[in-house]
Protein backbone atom coordinates (compact mmCIF):
# COMPACT_ATOMS: atom_id res chain seq x y z
CA UNK A 1 0.00 0.00 0.00
CA UNK A 2 1.16 3.55 -0.74
CA UNK A 3 0.49 4.74 2.56
CA UNK A 4 1.73 8.63 1.75
CA UNK A 5 -0.72 8.79 -1.44
CA UNK A 6 -4.42 9.62 -0.88
CA UNK A 7 -7.16 10.11 -3.68
CA UNK A 8 -9.86 13.04 -2.79
CA UNK A 9 -12.62 12.79 -4.82
CA UNK A 10 -15.80 15.39 -5.30
CA UNK A 11 -19.53 13.67 -5.21
CA UNK A 12 -21.69 14.73 -7.87
CA UNK A 13 -20.65 14.12 -10.98
CA UNK A 14 -17.21 12.81 -10.44
CA UNK A 15 -18.39 9.06 -7.49
CA UNK A 16 -21.90 9.39 -8.44
CA UNK A 17 -24.51 11.03 -11.55
CA UNK A 18 -25.89 14.42 -9.97
CA UNK A 19 -27.99 13.34 -6.94
CA UNK A 20 -27.52 9.50 -7.88
CA UNK A 21 -26.64 6.71 -5.29
CA UNK A 22 -23.19 5.29 -6.48
CA UNK A 23 -22.85 2.14 -8.99
CA UNK A 24 -21.39 -0.98 -8.79
CA UNK A 25 -18.59 -0.63 -10.73
CA UNK A 26 -17.66 2.10 -8.88
CA UNK A 27 -18.10 0.60 -5.65
CA UNK A 28 -15.80 -1.99 -6.92
CA UNK A 29 -13.01 0.55 -8.22
CA UNK A 30 -12.77 2.29 -4.97
CA UNK A 31 -12.92 -1.07 -3.04
CA UNK A 32 -9.41 -2.26 -5.33
CA UNK A 33 -8.44 1.18 -4.84
CA UNK A 34 -8.41 1.31 -0.94
CA UNK A 35 -6.18 -1.60 -0.91
CA UNK A 36 -3.50 1.02 -2.67
CA UNK A 37 -4.04 4.37 -0.73
CA UNK A 38 -6.19 6.68 1.29
CA UNK A 39 -9.15 7.75 -0.14
CA UNK A 40 -11.34 10.45 0.97
CA UNK A 41 -14.27 12.85 -0.14
CA UNK A 42 -14.57 16.57 -0.40
CA UNK A 43 -18.04 17.80 -1.29
CA UNK A 44 -19.66 20.85 -1.23
CA UNK A 45 -22.92 19.94 0.74
CA UNK A 46 -23.34 18.50 4.34
CA UNK A 47 -22.82 15.42 5.37
CA UNK A 48 -26.21 14.33 5.48
CA UNK A 49 -26.42 15.47 1.63
CA UNK A 50 -23.34 13.53 1.14
CA UNK A 51 -24.49 10.22 2.32
CA UNK A 52 -27.49 10.27 0.51
CA UNK A 53 -25.22 9.42 -2.42
CA UNK A 54 -22.55 6.94 -1.82
CA UNK A 55 -24.54 5.75 0.97
CA UNK A 56 -23.77 5.52 4.52
CA UNK A 57 -21.92 1.84 3.86
CA UNK A 58 -19.92 3.25 0.99
CA UNK A 59 -19.17 6.38 2.91
CA UNK A 60 -17.58 4.92 5.79
CA UNK A 61 -14.75 3.37 3.61
CA UNK A 62 -13.59 6.83 3.00
CA UNK A 63 -11.28 7.73 5.66
CA UNK A 64 -11.29 11.46 5.36
CA UNK A 65 -14.99 12.92 4.76
CA UNK A 66 -14.69 16.93 4.18
CA UNK A 67 -17.65 18.27 4.05
CA UNK A 68 -19.05 21.86 3.34
CA UNK A 69 -15.36 21.87 1.62
CA UNK A 70 -13.55 20.35 4.74
CA UNK A 71 -15.24 23.08 6.93
CA UNK A 72 -16.85 20.44 8.53
CA UNK A 73 -13.97 17.59 8.41
CA UNK A 74 -14.02 13.92 10.13
CA UNK A 75 -11.45 11.51 10.03
CA UNK A 76 -12.07 8.07 10.80
CA UNK A 77 -15.89 8.67 11.58
CA UNK A 78 -14.95 11.24 14.40
CA UNK A 79 -15.94 15.25 14.01
CA UNK A 80 -12.32 16.89 13.80
CA UNK A 81 -13.49 20.37 12.72
CA UNK A 82 -16.33 22.71 12.33
CA UNK A 83 -16.03 26.17 11.12
CA UNK A 84 -19.58 28.87 10.86
CA UNK A 85 -19.88 31.47 8.21
CA UNK A 86 -22.64 33.44 10.67
CA UNK A 87 -19.83 33.83 13.12
CA UNK A 88 -17.28 34.58 10.66
CA UNK A 89 -19.85 36.99 8.88
CA UNK A 90 -22.37 37.96 12.16
CA UNK A 91 -25.88 38.15 11.73
CA UNK A 92 -26.78 41.79 9.67
CA UNK A 93 -23.75 40.39 6.87
CA UNK A 94 -25.47 37.16 6.48
CA UNK A 95 -28.94 39.00 6.09
CA UNK A 96 -27.97 41.45 3.47
CA UNK A 97 -26.83 39.12 1.22
CA UNK A 98 -29.82 36.52 1.71
CA UNK A 99 -32.25 39.59 1.44
CA UNK A 100 -29.94 40.68 -1.67
CA UNK A 101 -30.00 36.82 -3.27
CA UNK A 102 -34.03 36.45 -2.50
CA UNK A 103 -34.94 39.94 -4.01
CA UNK A 104 -32.54 38.96 -7.66
CA UNK A 105 -34.00 35.31 -7.78
CA UNK A 106 -37.16 37.37 -7.40
CA UNK A 107 -37.28 38.85 -10.60
CA UNK A 108 -36.09 35.83 -12.33
CA UNK A 109 -37.38 34.06 -15.33
CA UNK A 110 -36.95 30.43 -15.06
CA UNK A 111 -38.49 27.06 -16.36
CA UNK A 112 -39.70 26.75 -13.04
CA UNK A 113 -39.09 27.45 -9.62
CA UNK A 114 -39.91 25.26 -6.70
CA UNK A 115 -38.66 26.23 -3.19
CA UNK A 116 -36.28 25.71 -0.86
CA UNK A 117 -34.10 29.18 -2.60
CA UNK A 118 -31.56 29.45 0.69
CA UNK A 119 -29.61 26.75 2.36
CA UNK A 120 -27.72 28.28 5.50
CA UNK A 121 -25.27 25.45 5.98
CA UNK A 122 -22.00 25.54 8.94
CA UNK A 123 -19.34 27.05 6.74
CA UNK A 124 -21.45 28.19 3.60
CA UNK A 125 -24.66 29.67 1.88
CA UNK A 126 -26.00 27.73 -0.44
CA UNK A 127 -27.95 30.05 -2.96
CA UNK A 128 -30.57 27.59 -5.72
CA UNK A 129 -32.50 30.17 -8.52
CA UNK A 130 -34.60 26.94 -9.23
CA UNK A 131 -35.19 26.07 -5.38
CA UNK A 132 -33.67 22.93 -4.32
CA UNK A 133 -37.40 21.05 -3.32
CA UNK A 134 -37.05 20.87 -7.32
CA UNK A 135 -37.46 17.11 -8.85
CA UNK A 136 -34.71 15.02 -10.67
CA UNK A 137 -36.02 16.08 -14.11
CA UNK A 138 -36.24 19.54 -13.02
CA UNK A 139 -32.76 19.88 -11.73
CA UNK A 140 -31.50 18.33 -15.09
CA UNK A 141 -34.09 20.65 -17.29
CA UNK A 142 -32.51 23.89 -15.34
CA UNK A 143 -29.05 22.58 -15.54
CA UNK A 144 -29.59 22.55 -19.52
CA UNK A 145 -31.00 25.72 -19.20
CA UNK A 146 -28.61 27.32 -17.45
CA UNK A 147 -25.89 26.00 -19.56
CA UNK A 148 -27.29 27.65 -22.13
CA UNK A 149 -28.68 31.15 -20.90
CA UNK A 150 -25.97 31.44 -17.86
CA UNK A 151 -28.22 31.77 -15.40
CA UNK A 152 -25.90 31.13 -12.13
CA UNK A 153 -22.67 32.62 -14.08
CA UNK A 154 -24.37 36.20 -14.39
CA UNK A 155 -25.52 35.58 -11.00
CA UNK A 156 -22.13 35.21 -9.75
CA UNK A 157 -20.87 37.93 -11.21
CA UNK A 158 -23.65 40.20 -9.69
CA UNK A 159 -23.01 39.15 -6.17
CA UNK A 160 -19.09 38.94 -6.75
CA UNK A 161 -19.38 43.00 -7.65
CA UNK A 162 -21.47 43.64 -4.57
CA UNK A 163 -20.50 41.43 -1.83
CA UNK A 164 -16.20 40.01 -2.69
CA UNK A 165 -14.05 43.15 -1.89
CA UNK A 166 -16.56 44.40 0.91
CA UNK A 167 -16.79 40.96 2.92
CA UNK A 168 -14.08 39.10 1.61
CA UNK A 169 -16.48 36.54 -0.20
CA UNK A 170 -16.12 33.94 -2.58
CA UNK A 171 -18.91 32.97 -5.26
CA UNK A 172 -18.61 29.47 -6.83
CA UNK A 173 -20.73 27.89 -9.04
CA UNK A 174 -21.25 23.91 -7.99
CA UNK A 175 -23.34 20.94 -9.31
CA UNK A 176 -26.22 21.57 -11.31
CA UNK A 177 -29.23 24.28 -9.93
CA UNK A 178 -26.64 26.06 -6.94
CA UNK A 179 -23.99 28.68 -6.12
CA UNK A 180 -21.97 28.55 -2.93
CA UNK A 181 -21.08 31.32 -1.01
CA UNK A 182 -17.77 31.42 1.76
CA UNK A 183 -15.51 33.12 3.04
CA UNK A 184 -12.20 33.35 0.38
CA UNK A 185 -10.19 30.62 1.37
CA UNK A 186 -13.10 28.36 2.21
CA UNK A 187 -13.04 26.88 -1.07
CA UNK A 188 -12.02 23.07 -0.82
CA UNK A 189 -8.04 24.03 -0.80
CA UNK A 190 -8.90 23.84 2.96
CA UNK A 191 -8.92 20.34 3.50
CA UNK A 192 -5.67 20.24 2.70
CA UNK A 193 -4.25 21.77 6.03
CA UNK A 194 -5.49 18.23 7.19
CA UNK A 195 -3.50 16.28 5.10
CA UNK A 196 0.49 16.89 5.75
CA UNK A 197 0.92 13.79 6.40
CA UNK A 198 0.62 13.14 3.05
CA UNK A 199 3.63 13.29 0.31
CA UNK A 200 0.78 12.79 -2.62
CA UNK A 201 -2.33 14.02 -3.19
CA UNK A 202 -4.66 13.47 -6.46
CA UNK A 203 -7.63 15.15 -6.35
CA UNK A 204 -10.81 14.30 -9.09
CA UNK A 205 -13.65 16.41 -9.77
CA UNK A 206 -15.96 17.44 -12.63
CA UNK A 207 -16.06 21.43 -11.29
CA UNK A 208 -12.47 22.73 -12.37
CA UNK A 209 -13.11 25.23 -14.55
CA UNK A 210 -12.31 28.49 -13.22
CA UNK A 211 -15.74 29.68 -11.42
CA UNK A 212 -16.35 26.21 -10.27
CA UNK A 213 -16.42 24.83 -6.99
CA UNK A 214 -13.23 22.03 -8.29
CA UNK A 215 -11.37 24.82 -9.47
CA UNK A 216 -9.00 26.02 -6.80
CA UNK A 217 -8.13 22.50 -5.30
CA UNK A 218 -7.33 21.51 -8.40
CA UNK A 219 -5.07 24.18 -9.78
CA UNK A 220 -3.10 24.05 -5.73
CA UNK A 221 0.12 22.76 -6.38
CA UNK A 222 -0.20 20.41 -4.19
CA UNK A 223 -2.32 18.14 -5.92
CA UNK A 224 -2.19 16.21 -8.82
CA UNK A 225 -5.73 16.94 -9.60
CA UNK A 226 -7.49 15.68 -12.40
CA UNK A 227 -10.82 16.70 -14.58
CA UNK A 228 -13.63 14.15 -15.08
CA UNK A 229 -16.52 13.86 -17.51
CA UNK A 230 -18.66 11.68 -15.10
CA UNK A 231 -18.01 8.46 -12.78
CA UNK A 232 -16.71 5.84 -16.08
CA UNK A 233 -14.26 8.69 -16.38
CA UNK A 234 -13.33 8.74 -13.26
CA UNK A 235 -13.01 5.29 -12.96
CA UNK A 236 -10.75 5.31 -15.87
CA UNK A 237 -8.62 7.31 -14.61
CA UNK A 238 -8.35 5.36 -11.76
CA UNK A 239 -7.21 2.02 -13.48
CA UNK A 240 -4.83 3.56 -15.59
CA UNK A 241 -2.57 5.78 -12.75
CA UNK A 242 -3.15 2.76 -10.12
CA UNK A 243 -3.12 -0.39 -12.13
CA UNK A 244 -6.46 -1.72 -10.44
Amino acid sequence: MLSKTICLFDVDGTLTKPRLVIEQDMYETLTKLKEKVTIGLVGGSDLNKIAENPKEEVLNSFEFVFTENGLTTYIKGKMVNCESILLRLGEETCQELINFCLSYMSELKLPCKRGHFIEFRNGMINISPIGRSCSLQERREFFEYDKKHKIRETFAKVLTQRFSEKYNLKFSIGGQISIDVFPIGWDKTYCLKFLDNFDKIYFFGDRTNEGGNDYEIYSHAATNAYNVEDPKDTISYLKSIFDI
